[in-house]
């Protein structure tokens, strides 16, 4: 016998986690720089092999630009100003050039055009290799995210507007995307030509050198101190536009709403609102990203000061060529001109930074509806509360057993209920608005998970089953029906895969049979009818007919109707009670209806209301009890 699962452990297996992505990032810290970095490029590790390839390239670039600097202070020197016959240049040893007089000159020129030509291909491979690996993560990081969100419960699209999670597929991305694509790969090579700069600096000559790269130190002082500061004014810019999404979404996704009730300016201040609100963060976000140029400016003219005084004070010593004074002039600025293009890629780093600290909330999170092992799933035969509806010693198609349900931080919807449903029955769920019918329905199709106690269909924990097997199960037509834009036979077959590779002859002659073909003539090109997502060109009672079809098509073991008839015509709620009566004699049916006629033939009413489930008897009963619960509530 399977292993059953106490009622007491129930609620740290089913807890109801809270989803909204707003309230869980306050407070929480942010990502450190590099290791937010290097998670990024794990993103893609069959793209190593081109970061790599892009990172020997910037190696190679700035190597090479280490070189004019020494070759022209080399010429200066020993060419110009002096008047040896013949000249060598020794570069760590090495006698890298050696001639005379203006020859030696074009010599060293033809060097700098190779060594200048060889960047710009450098420059140019870079650019081609990083261009693909930024589009590549891009395509990934969105399709992880999309995948993502295909696995997240009810509970997280209920805590979240799609607005605001639109800007962080498109928005949030699109930076990251720019600095894999435009700065990174700039990024690095500047430090790598930093750091050759320094070490040029340090080798012509120490004294100069450390007192040169003295303001650098300042520099690195300012960043750490103002980096968390520019981090969060550019995750506060990204948080405002999602929000601003968001209103544009909800207002025009519910603008015939907003005409018929003629909230224009309601809506008009809510938007004006959020974009004053994104305004305000967006030029915070500006000041803060343009907050290091002005002070790195600052630092590299101290820098030159540096190299004026002390090295006039060398030379004239004698612990300096002169001709090196220039070579010391082109080194500062290879050291301290990149620093200030890191200043504006470090601002772009770190909106890149706070659009993955609002992406990797989202691949953070898991599902708290898991799958358990079929071993740990317990029978409802074992004991328990005393159940409502009668019980005939067969195991029953769906059964609530001590069912408690709550949504996050907040009081109890269904309190300690427990009953039970049998195959081939037609149950009805009545009740005042919002009495908790419609979170009954949804424990029923494990839209949820209850907080306490269990769900079991077939005799199996709910939980138990893969999605998969579930909604093969159970079939869910809700009152408002959702379409995807494509055509009638696009949304009768979401999800189908037993007649998704029909013909429309075959799919219509399956139709045919189960009854459901006179609901083609409510639509003028029969299958091919187009459709859209905003239901444009048909009727509210047409998509209710299409959600009505999809659900039937799959020959579900459980069909429950939330109000599936409230949207259509007399004649053609006739048709579907046709329909549902010629549904296999196994189906349940677990009808949710406000319409006294549609529940006039059902096997058994539920009362729902106040947190409880009650058997209500009769339809007569299940009317005053109605009425009561309205009086009450």
């Amino acid at each position: 016998m399977s292993r059953s699962i106490n009622h007491k452990e129930a609620p740290a297996i089913m807890s109801n986690r809270n989803y909204n992505l707003n309230s869980l990032t306050e407070g929480q810290p942010k990502s450190k720089t590099w290791p937010a970095l290097v998670k990024l490029v794990n993103l893609l590790p069959d793209e190593r092999g081109k970061l790599i390839l892009a990172l020997a390239t910037m190696v190679l670039y700035a190597v090479l630009s280490m070189l004019p600097p020494v070759l022209i202070g080399f010429t200066i020197s020993k060419v110009l100003l002096s008047k040896e016959a013949s000249t060598t240049l020794d570069f760590f040893g090495w006698h890298v050039l050696q001639g005379s007089g203006y020859g030696l000159v074009l010599t060293v020129c033809g060097v700098l055009m190779v060594i200048y030509l060889l960047n710009l291909a450098a420059v140019y491979v870079r650019t081609i290799l990083m261009g693909g690996f930024g589009q590549q993560l891009l395509y990934t990081l969105r399709n992880a995210i999309f995948n993502k969100l295909q696995e997240l419960p009810v509970a997280f699209f209920a805590s979240n507007k799609a607005g605001d999670l639109i800007s962080r597929i498109n928005n949030d991305t699109d930076k990251i995307n720019q600095f894999f694509s435009q700065s990174l790969m700039q990024f690095v090579s500047t430090i790598f030509i930093v750091s050759g700069a320094g070490v040029a600096l340090i080798w012509l000559n120490w004294r100069l050198g450390l007192a040169t790269l003295a303001p650098a130190a300042l520099m690195w002082i300012y960043t750490k101190l103002i980096s968390p500061w520019v981090k969060k004014k550019n995750a506060a810019s990204l948080k405002a536009t999602g929000a601003m999404s968001a209103e544009i979404q909800e207002s025009l996704g519910n603008f015939k709403v907003v005409l018929a009730f003629n909230r224009r300016d309601y809506f008009r201040q809510r938007f004006d609102t959020a974009n004053g609100v994104n305004y305000k963060a967006a030029v915070g976000a500006g000041i803060a990203n343009n907050v290091f140029t002005p002070v790195y400016g600052l630092f590299s003219s101290m820098g030159q000061m540096v190299v004026l005084l002390y090295g006039v004070y060398l030379v004239n010593n004698g612990y300096l060529a002169i001709g090196f004074i220039v070579s010391y002039f082109m080194y500062t600025s290879n050291f301290y001109d990149p620093l200030r293009q890191i200043a504006a890629l470090w601002s772009s780093f770190q909106t890149a930074i706070a659009g993955w600290d609002r992406i990797s909330h989202i691949l953070s999170l898991e599902s708290d509806l898991p799958t358990l092992p079929v071993t740990a799933a317990t029978a409802s035969a074992n004991g328990g509360p005393a159940l409502t509806g009668p019980s005939n010693g067969t195991t029953p198609l769906l059964e609530f057993k001590d069912v408690t349900f709550r949504y996050t931080e907040g009081k109890d919807i269904l309190r300690h209920n427990s009953f039970r449903m049998e195959k081939g029955k037609t149950y009805a769920l009545v009740g005042p608005t919002g009495g908790g019918k419609t979170t009954t329905a949804s424990l029923i199709a494990r839209l949820y998970d209850a907080s306490e106690g269990t769900v079991y269909l077939n005799g199996r924990d709910i939980r138990s089953y893969a999605p998969a097997e579930r909604t093969k199960k159970i079939g869910f037509i809700l009152q408002e029906p959702f379409l995807f834009t494509g055509t009638v036979r696009d949304n009768i077959l979401y999800g189908n895969e037993e007649y998704r590779d029909y013909t429309n002859e075959q799919l219509t002659d399956v139709l045919h049979r189960s009854g459901l073909e006179t609901l083609l003539t409510r639509f003028d090109e029969g299958l091919e009818t187009k459709v859209t997502s905003a239901g444009e060109g048909i009727s509210l009672g047409q998509k209710q007919l299409i959600a009505f079809i999809r659900a039937v098509l799959r020959n579900p073991e459980l069909l429950i109707l939330d109000e599936a008839t409230a949207n259509i015509d007399t004649v053609t709620e006739k048709m579907l009670e046709d329909i549902l009566r010629r549904l296999p004699d196994t189906t349940t049916r677990v009808i949710i209806a406000h319409r006294l006629n549609t529940i006039e033939n059902a096997d058994e009413i539920f009362f729902v209301n106040g947190g409880e489930i009650t058997r209500a008897g009769s339809l007569d009963q299940a009317v005053n009890m109605l009425l009561e619960g309205k009086r009450v509530s």
